[in-house]
């Protein structure tokens, strides 16, 4: 009698309950160690292309000053190639403002005064620019622009949202199903133009920039006479026409790369 009172009944709902937490736990477990399996190996190719990626802009850097070099040397001059991508800055807001502009301005994602935004040079670009270069200051970023916005000032969209970019995960699941899974990859693709660029640009949020260190300059006014406006004059050489805010200014702080030149864009860059 004493040991059938020992002796304690378990409920049956108990020990399916459980049963169920220990199935749970394990699975919980496992799924655990695959993460860092993943992680761990997902960590190696992330530091294996940022330094391929590394390589390939020192030796692109290398070769053009080898180039210059030699057409130096021969008597000449070293010609650029054609630049492919354009930061674009909205300066001015909705007064007075046409229609078509208004349109153009959202097509590019231009909603707000000191939004900033990644544009391929093309035929239909360099059009929009031409209707809204009053309201516009744009040039040619170079690496350490793109990356400093990409990295100080950069959000992705996902589900719609405006997601900071904190973390290499909301980068893979915007973009992972273009091979674009660390912010490494998202600034070659947009550095480069590669053949996800639209992608990729549509993926970062438009940039918002603070107001430039010691305002503007008549921003109604064109660069050449001592505003802001950027203004475009057609190149004869070059299908891209040639912005006259691409030029020098002791204003100019984080201006482009050696073979650019330097955009009112770096007055936005300054305050990143």
């Amino acid at each position: 009698m004493a040991s059938e009172a020992a002796k304690v009944v378990v409920p049956e709902s108990v020990l399916r309950k459980r049963k169920r937490e220990e199935v749970w736990a394990a699975a919980s477990k496992e799924k655990a160690v695959a993460e860092k399996k993943k992680s761990i190996e997902s960590r190696k190719l992330i530091f294996s292309r940022a330094k391929q990626y590394a390589e390939e802009y020192e030796a692109q850097e290398k070769e053009l000053v080898q180039l210059k070099r030699e057409a130096r040397m021969k008597g000449g001059f070293y010609v650029s190639p054609e630049e492919k991508l354009l930061f674009v800055v909205r300066i001015r807001g909705i007064n007075a403002m046409h229609p078509k502009t208004r349109k153009i301005l959202q097509l590019l994602r231009l909603r707000q005064i000191f939004n900033g935004v990644f544009l391929k040079v093309n035929k239909a670009t360099i059009n929009m620019l031409r209707r809204v270069e009053p309201y516009v200051a744009y040039g040619y970023p170079n690496l350490k622009s793109v990356r400093e916005l990409i990295y100080k000032r950069g959000y992705g969209k996902l589900n719609k949202q405006r997601i900071p970019l904190t973390n290499n995960k909301v980068i893979e699941e915007g973009l992972g199903k273009h091979d674009i899974i660390c912010i490494e990859d998202l600034v070659h693709e947009i550095m480069t133009v590669g053949p996800h660029f639209k992608e990729a640009n549509n993926f970062l949020w438009p940039f918002k920039l603070k107001a430039p260190l010691g305002g503007l300059k008549k921003k109604r006014n064109h660069y050449v006479e001592g505003g802001d406006a950027a203004a475009a004059a057609a190149s004869p050489a070059s299908p891209l026409p040639v912005s006259s805010s691409l030029r020098s200014s002791s204003r100019l702080e984080l201006i482009a790369g050696s073979h650019c030149r330097p955009a009112l864009l770096s007055l936005f860059l300054v305050s990143i």
